[in-house]
């Protein structure tokens, strides 16, 4: 007998027309995830920044850079971002989100091993990944996953804001 996850989720490549829906669903979780970690002036910058629907259609156009959902009952409750580092052999996960209500079930690895299976068919030895360091939720996964913390960085991302990170290491 199948698992909820394995009967109901998947992950596919995001298309342009998701974009819209990927947005909405980085806002609500976003807002309610960061509230007691950033400011709100943060959350929204960020949001704009990283999130606008130009952004992530301009992203998509990139070749070395992917974006996936995670649909259950093909609903995106989820996603994840991804590229290939300056540094040979070494893939950035950049983004990965799970809505609030859907945590705890399995979805977030699914993304993680999508992750490591593409970082692979690239000839990728690590994946690496910056999370603030008061994101409690977020270090206790990426542990569970294998990730283990590296380094320690602040970083100026404009508007006044700084993202202060650990950054963490897996190999693949």
């Amino acid at each position: 007998m199948k698992s909820e996850v394995e009967t109901l989720a998947r992950v596919a490549p995001l298309a342009s027309a998701d974009i819209g829906q990927l947005c909405v669903l980085a806002g609500e979780i976003w807002r309610h995830h960061y509230a007691d970690i950033i400011s709100a002036a943060q959350i929204e910058y960020m949001l704009e920044e990283r999130y606008s629907p130009a952004v992530v259609r301009a992203e998509l156009l990139r070749g070395d850079l992917w974006w996936d959902q995670l649909l259950v009952d093909n609903q995106m409750i989820g996603f994840a971002s991804y590229f290939l580092t300056a540094k040979a052999g070494e893939m950035k996960l950049d983004k990965l989100y799970v809505h609030h209500d859907r945590q705890r079930k399995g979805y977030g690895r699914m993304l993680v091993d999508r992750t490591v299976t593409i970082a692979r068919a690239y000839g990728c030895e690590l994946l690496v990944l910056a999370v603030n360091k008061n994101n409690r939720i977020a270090l206790a996964a990426y542990e569970k996953y294998g990730f283990r913390v590296a380094d320690s960085v602040v970083k100026d991302i404009g508007g006044g804001f700084v993202m202060d990170d650990y950054i963490m290491r897996k190999d693949v």
